[in-house]
């Protein structure tokens, strides 16, 4: 299988695919950014919001949140079930 046309171009031109990947992914996060929006999910439970907190997290309190997550689904799965 042949790599793509874009691939090949990029490691000919790495200089200038490195500067394409930068600006396109700051133009994704500023259009992500303007809309307000800014959700955190894991194992599709929400354990961050930026519209209802206010405000984005910082590196030390997304790895926190993330940390308390795991922890906390490692302890469910390991209680016991119960039936009633």
């Amino acid at each position: 299988m042949q790599a793509p046309n874009i691939w090949q171009w990029g490691q000919e031109n790495k200089v200038y695919a490195c500067m394409m990947v930068f600006f396109l992914s700051n133009m994704i996060e500023n259009q992500c950014m303007s809309t307000g929006a800014f959700e955190i999910t894991l194992n599709d439970v929400p354990v961050w919001s930026k519209l209802e907190s206010g405000h984005l997290p910082s590196m030390q309190q997304l790895v926190q949140i993330l940390d308390n997550e795991m922890k906390l689904n490692v302890h469910m799965e390991s209680m016991p079930h119960h039936r009633s």
